[in-house]
């Protein structure tokens, strides 16, 4: 692992002096104390505390720690070393980049980033053939819903019916190749994500939920006993573990142990439908130019009558559901499910993962079950000149961040990531601006406000730095409640504090 910031130990006794608060003009000072805030009171107005080391910080303003609660980090760790796709805007420009990977010699071409929702041309399997022969070629599309192969890769992975002529892989197909290209070793991976996991420390993260489609619990073990601790980390459970989950007893919010409570085990995810870019998100009505014969409404990974099983299971031994659904009938039957399973009663908070395109009818069903819905505000930057075509006359009732909170749902602002960047400003400045890269608004009728946006990056702490929380805090260069939106999304951190121990230290 990289070497770990040398100051402040997490035992000694520290004053951040001069700092703001959001939306304050005063200066604070606060006293942490090993892992918990003592006090936070006017600058100047507490005596000196014998033994405390001051950091000046002029100024600057005192958050708390943000958390990402939608990740998938070794394929954020991945990407970096994987053919960007990211800007690609046809399948002829794809080819001619896996092309030029190959004549460099690669003797296999693994791609991320592509989306072909808007693209003038289809992927087809002959296309890759033609420029790439015998080198396998497996480029992964940005919403990890679907995959485009050659017929090399197609056979080292059999899945070379499923391939056919377009060479696109879609939902189960896609997730089962990317689990294998995810099989590493262990050192080289784990190195990968602690270099990931200190880049999202430098942007003021001290947690993330880690979805990762893969038994989480031994790479997370393994990492913490390795010295990775830049993160609190609560890893997900897919339905492949839940037999495994139960024989091991792991219940949601528990310690795993010898991790000293960095790692603790999150909630049962489960996919539902697909994604919008894929055009396989299951919604009420169909996509536009589609065949009956290509899923017109989408695709249902886990039918209902599936899904309430999975969740008795999950539920039974003691593990938080997490159901991922993005069209407005997969959020309709996902809050169907869940209610039939709330009686048996839940050991932990449930939520709806993505919660993309909603029935309005629906608003108030997520708030009386008291369901979270896990967003990812820069997704509708990414997705908006798509839905616009696929979801024409429904824009209104896509990314319904104002609309949920004023409904009294409890919203958690995520990322997704490689989805979208591990980055909670990001997240942030696309809720509060509903804008990128100056363009005009999109749907600004459903931008949250910046407090609200910031509280729901963070894990339950809110907005506010108070006394008796626990000491994990991030200091920044503008006031993150009067910041425009540009310069949210380019939030200078100073600090990282996580139980009071700096993981990033640029001051």
């Amino acid at each position: 692992m990289s070497d770990h910031p040398a100051t402040p130990d997490p035992e000694e006794s520290l004053v951040l002096a001069g700092g703001r608060l959001p939306g304050e003009a005063l200066p604070v000072d606060v006293h942490v104390d090993g892992d918990v805030v003592r006090t936070v009171a006017p600058a100047g107005s507490v005596a000196p505390i014998p033994g405390a080391r001051r950091l000046e910080l002029a100024g600057r303003w005192i958050v708390p720690g943000l958390w990402d609660r939608h990740v998938h980090l070794s394929q954020w760790a991945m990407v970096s070393r994987r053919l960007d796709l990211g800007h690609v805007a046809s399948a002829a420009e794809s080819v001619t980049l896996v092309a030029a990977s190959v004549t460099g010699g690669a003797d296999e071409v693994v791609g991320f980033g592509y989306r072909d929702g808007l693209w003038p041309d289809a992927p087809t399997i002959d296309a890759l053939d033609a420029v790439s022969g015998d080198v396998p070629v497996v480029l992964v599309a940005a919403d990890l819903h679907s995959c485009w192969v050659n017929r090399a890769a197609a056979r080292r992975h059999g899945l070379a019916e499923e391939a056919g002529e377009s060479g696109v892989l879609r939902e189960d197909d896609c997730f089962r190749l990317v689990r294998e290209l995810d099989d590493l070793p262990d050192d080289v991976l784990d190195a990968w994500v602690d270099e990931a996991s200190r880049a999202a420390a430098a942007r003021g993260v001290v947690g993330v939920v880690d979805l990762e489609m893969r038994w989480n619990r031994d790479d997370w073990a393994r990492r913490a006993a390795n010295g990775a601790d830049a993160l609190r980390v609560r890893f997900g459970v897919y339905t492949q573990g839940l037999d495994r989950a139960e024989v091991e007893g792991l219940r949601t919010g528990d310690e795993v142990a010898g991790t000293a409570g960095l790692v603790r085990v999150g909630p049962y995810k489960v996919i539902t439908d697909g994604s919008l870019n894929t055009r396989t998100a299951w919604c009420v009505d169909p996509y536009p130019g589609l065949g009956a014969d290509e899923h017109p409404h989408g695709v249902v990974n886990v039918p209902y009558d599936e899904l309430v099983p999975h969740l008795r299971h999950a539920e039974r031994i003691g593990l938080a559901p997490a159901v991922h659904a993005i069209g407005d009938r997969a959020n309709e039957r996902a809050l169907d499910a869940l209610e039939a399973v709330r009686p048996v009663g839940w050991h932990g908070r449930a939520s709806i993962e993505h919660a993309q395109l909603l029935r309005r009818d629906d608003l108030a069903r997520f708030a009386a079950l008291g369901i979270v819905a896990s967003v990812q505000p820069e997704h509708a930057m990414d997705d908006r000149d798509v839905a616009d075509v696929y979801w024409a006359g429904r824009t209104e009732r896509a990314f319904m961040l104002c609309d949920l909170a004023a409904a009294g749902v409890e919203l958690a602002l995520g990322s997704d990531a490689p989805v979208a960047p591990l980055d909670p400003w990001i997240a942030i400045a696309a809720a509060v601006g509903r804008s990128r890269g100056g363009r005009e608004p999109w749907h600004p009728e459903q931008a949250l406000d910046a407090r609200a946006a910031l509280a729901a990056s963070t894990d339950g702490a809110g907005a506010e730095v108070r006394a008796g929380m626990v000491a994990d805090l991030a200091v920044v260069e503008r006031d993150p409640l009067a910041a425009s939106v540009d310069d949210l999304r380019r939030m200078p951190v100073a600090l990282t504090l996580l139980g009071g121990r700096a993981t990033h230290d640029a001051l």
